[in-house]
């Protein structure tokens, strides 16, 4: 027998321990995530085999099936944009408890880019960029966004990944320690003073101006690229094709309400969008904190008070600790979703603050300020709807970077005597 004939005849045993091997893995896990990646491993090798001829490449290309064998296949993931979604859906014990239904939090904290839902955002703006040609990889081209923080962090990790710069406007009243973020992931940061939308140097609008100065400038290499995150359809898509699929999926379908707060309105939008596609009646329900307007867009269908029309108004917003929700002004991602948003629950601050200490106290979860509102709002949403309901909602980002603002006023944790109950926390 010749080495080609031997070689060949090895070759097709070990691609059919391999297929088989695969498979079983497959129907055994229900082609989990890492089963799925050893699957395509394994096909992908077979492929370049299918295409030799030379003997040394099939010798090669063996040793690559039998490590491959060995090994298991692995799971790796792509960089660190790999590590964004299939985030886990956990449940609150502490609030499951004292309500009687499964409150259950899906842990957006845990993306790995940015850490925090805006991090599926983010990927979606640049890969639509991308697609357009609107993105050149170290060609000096900025993305510009205006930002109480999150998307800012999770474009400026994502860039960094991707080869382009990030530039972000901010209010110079959020949290210290995410500007600091932001400057240690290579970003360039504006704080300026907090302004309402009609003013030229809001922000929002002072990133839009920025980005032009930039592709205008013969001095700056590369182009300016405007995220513009309230209004892109990439916003509220990725939630629609990401966080909405795979709370279905972690829940086997079987839940009765989704509570969120909005900012820019995507992620209520694009899971509402999605879940009610599957879930008809499913009851999706904002959690708004002081000083928004969404609560009354949701509930009677205007922003402001009757003499306060609508995108006129020029005072600023009530004052609030929280950070990330909440909004005076109707965007384009919220507006997508908002007649499949069913009802609107308002949190205070104090509520907000009890409640984060509650979820430590109580669970070990430290989470910041929208996630804490969040909590507020199923936990009541709980209660009205009785026991043995199944409520989701989303732990959004860590409380390490709400440390210098939201927690600033808290007492030590466990410092205090007979501490709040949840009873007062929702009833005050």
């Amino acid at each position: 027998m010749t080495d080609h004939s031997r070689y060949y005849i090895t070759a097709a045993f070990l691609l059919g321990v391999a297929l088989t091997a695969a498979y079983q893995n497959w129907s055994i896990e229900h082609a989990s995530e890492q089963s799925e990646g050893r699957l395509k491993q394994q096909q992908r090798l077979i492929s370049k085999f299918s295409k030799i001829t030379d003997l040394d490449n099939i010798k090669k290309s063996l040793a690559e099936i039998e490590q491959s064998l060995e090994k298991g296949g692995g799971n790796i993931k792509e960089g660190i944009e790999g590590c964004i979604g299939d985030t886990p859906l956990i449940k609150i014990k502490s609030l499951s408890e004292a309500t009687g239904c499964d409150i259950l939090a899906k842990a957006e904290f845990l993306n790995g880019a940015g850490n925090s839902p805006k991090d599926r955002v983010a990927l979606s703006i640049i890969q639509m960029a991308e697609e357009k040609g609107l993105l050149i990889p170290h060609s000096g081209d900025t993305i510009y966004e205006g930002t109480v923080g999150s998307t800012g962090i999770s474009l400026a990790a994502i860039c960094r990944a991707r080869g382009y710069k990030a530039h972000i406007c901010m209010p110079n009243d959020m949290a210290i320690e995410k500007s600091d973020l932001l400057l240690k992931l290579g970003a360039e940061v504006e704080r300026v003073r907090p302004a309402p939308i009609v003013d030229q140097n809001q922000f929002v609008n002072l990133a839009r101006t920025r980005a032009k100065e930039h592709t205008d400038s013969p001095d700056k290499p590369g182009r300016g690229l405007f995220a513009d995150q309230f209004e892109t359809e990439a916003n509220w898509r990725a939630h629609f094709t990401g966080t909405g699929p795979e709370i279905y999926e972690q829940t086997g379908g079987f839940l009765d309400a989704f509570v969120s707060g909005a900012g820019t309105g995507g992620t209520i939008s694009g899971v509402a969008l999605f879940l009610k596609s599957k879930l008809p009646d499913l009851k999706v329900v904002l959690a708004d904190p002081p000083g928004s307007g969404l609560y009354n867009r949701v509930k009677y269908g205007v922003m402001f008070d009757p003499k306060e029309r609508e995108g006129t108004r020029r005072r600023h917003q009530v004052d609030t600790i929280v950070e990330g929700i909440g909004i005076n002004r109707v965007t384009h991602n919220f507006e997508v979703g908002r007649g499949l948003i069913d009802d609107a629950i308002r949190v205070t601050d104090e509520q907000a603050i009890a409640m984060a200490r509650w979820l430590v106290e109580n669970d070990g979860i430290f989470v910041g300020s929208s996630s804490a509102v969040n909590c507020v709002a199923a936990a009541k949403l709980a209660k009205q709807l009785g026991p043995g309901h199944r409520i989701v909602t989303l732990l959004c980002d860590s409380g390490a970077r709400h440390l210098s603002k939201f927690w600033a006023s808290t007492e030590p944790i466990g410092g205090i005597e007979n501490d709040v109950s949840l009873e007062k926390i929702l009833g005050s």
